[in-house]
């Protein structure tokens, strides 16, 4: 699994567009990975929290997991605790933490609110091309990481795809 999971992520990396995860219940270790590969994290409030489990399960985290969390979770201190806490962040903590971009009370509403934000990051008329090369250079670690570094023809096979 590790390795289709790996290659979701570095697809979801090279995308020619936003993406946005709307989180309606738990996302624990590759689930909170997934998430954390979106641009835009959007969560339930009322259920569900992120949990980076390995170290309650005694696994070691991989060094492309790290590579994410590295990349997505800017505070020191959060970075920490997901991962050396292994600390359970409900919604709440998230947005404090600064992992998640919003809460929203219900699965209903997270959905309803990602779906807006996508409609109006849309308006923008962004060029998807420019979007995508801009992400794989601001996440060039990940893309190192799980193997596909940023070049010319990962792009092209990337775009080749959509």
């Amino acid at each position: 699994m590790s390795s289709k999971l790996k290659s979701l992520v570095a697809n979801l990396v090279s995308l020619p567009m936003p993406t946005i995860a709307a989180v309606t219940g738990h996302a624990s270790a590759g689930g909170y990975i997934l998430a954390l590969s979106h641009d835009y994290i959007l969560m339930r409030k009322d259920r569900g929290f992120l949990y980076m489990s390995e170290l309650d399960i005694d696994l070691v985290i991989p060094p492309w997991f790290m590579a994410v969390v590295h990349c997505k979770i800017g505070s020191p201190i959060a970075r920490r605790d997901v991962v050396l806490r292994a600390k359970k962040l409900t919604a709440r903590e998230a947005v404090e933490y600064g992992v998640i971009d919003s809460a929203h009370d219900s699965a209903g509403e997270t959905v309803a609110a990602a779906i807006r934000f996508g409609e109006e990051l849309t308006r923008r008329k962004w060029d998807g091309n420019v979007y995508g090369e801009i992400r794989m250079r601001l996440l060039s670690e990940v893309l190192a990481a799980t193997g596909l570094e940023d070049t010319e023809e990962q792009v092209n096979t990337t775009r080749s795809r959509l």
